[in-house]
């Protein structure tokens, strides 16, 4: 048995009244409501093929059907239109990522805000590789006798600073031979760089200051890897009490405690290093606690190179062609603020 055009309306209405209303759908239900020009019987027998060829399947609570995992994936891959963002969405987007935004973290918050926002689903986000990220530059800025501000930039933009303690007989001039002497060693080197050749030779050159120095270096180690590598960010957690289908306590907690778990969380969402959207739905999730939901991500980039992933986790009785609209939209976004934030601090 195979698809027709009769049979492909009759499983794009059946997917529509169900994102729509969460409620599974009678033949009746689509002959009312969708003008596919033929009866509720020849309705019916559509939609028993559609059953047979595991395109919808049956609640056992219920006499009407759902979309199964993979009629989902049948509607994603040749039924589903393109869809935009409308003007407001636009705006909303255009206000948001225009603010004067300092920091990476923040810009990535707010773009997981965004999504999160615009699409009424849980949002997620990778920062910057920090793989690929380099140290660029650290200054010092007293504040106290034996107190200073060091702040570092990275490559990809991050900030870190921190309040560090100082020798009471070390001057602003000596801070500034630190900060100088360290930029011109370590700019440009990963942290594995910096431990692997040129440590020794600082500590060397900066005896005095070896206190200064250690301390600067954990600084250092924090803004290139953060707690683990990519810091995470999650948006819309609220939005999943939303949701009819994690009304059921088993599925709340498997998806509650996959978010806590942020490692498990890259994993799924570097699945597609690839570009482009990438959406995986229910049973194609490889993690047990996310096979009754589905996955929009796509990548980010600078200057061709993949920086990090932003995404979107719902039901599988997603909006597709929505969620689409929004990660495209804000990758896009994304990539242009942090290329701009980039080139303004001479990185």
């Amino acid at each position: 048995m195979q698809m027709n055009d009769r049979k492909q309306k009759v499983l794009w209405a059946i997917i529509q009244d169900y994102v729509s209303t969460a409620e599974p759908v009678g033949s009746r239900t689509i002959a009312r409501k969708y003008d596919l020009g033929v009866s509720p019987a020849t309705i019916r027998n559509e939609m028993s093929d559609l059953e047979e060829l595991g395109l919808i399947e049956q609640p056992y609570t219920s006499s009407g059907r759902i979309p199964s995992d993979y009629g989902y994936r049948y509607f994603v891959d040749c039924l589903m239109e393109r869809e935009t963002l409308n003007p407001e969405e636009l705006r909303k987007v255009k206000r948001a990522m225009s603010e004067r935004l300092q920091e990476v973290n923040s810009i990535m918050q707010q773009t997981t805000n965004l999504l999160a926002e615009l699409t009424n689903y849980t949002a997620v986000a990778l920062g910057p590789q920090v793989g690929k990220t380099t140290f660029q530059q650290i200054h010092f800025f007293p504040v106290m006798p034996t107190k200073a501000v060091a702040v570092v930039v990275t490559s990809a933009g991050v900030m870190e600073n921190k309040i560090l303690d100082i020798p009471e007989s070390m001057t602003p001039e000596d801070l500034q031979k630190v900060s100088v002497m360290i930029n011109e060693r370590l700019q440009g080197l990963t942290m594995a760089q910096v431990r692997a050749s040129l440590c020794m030779e600082l500590n060397e050159a900066l005896k005095k200051q070896k206190q200064v120095l250690s301390r600067s270096l954990e600084l250092i180690d924090e803004a290139l890897h953060g707690d683990s590598g990519e810091r995470f960010f999650l948006a819309g957690m609220m939005n999943i009490f939303k949701q009819p289908e994690f009304k059921d306590v088993e599925k709340l907690q498997n998806l509650l405690g996959i978010l806590e778990q942020h490692q498990t969380m890259r994993e799924l969402m570097h699945d597609h290093p690839e570009p482009g959207i990438h959406i995986k739905i229910g049973a194609e999730n490889r993690h047990e606690g996310v096979r009754n939901c589905s996955m929009v991500t796509a990548s980010y980039h600078l200057d061709g190179e993949v920086l990090g992933v932003i995404g979107l986790i719902g039901p599988t009785r997603m909006e597709y062609s929505k969620a689409v609209a929004v990660v495209e939209e804000l990758t896009e976004q994304l990539s242009a603020v942090l290329k701009k934030c980039l080139i303004v601090r001479g990185i």
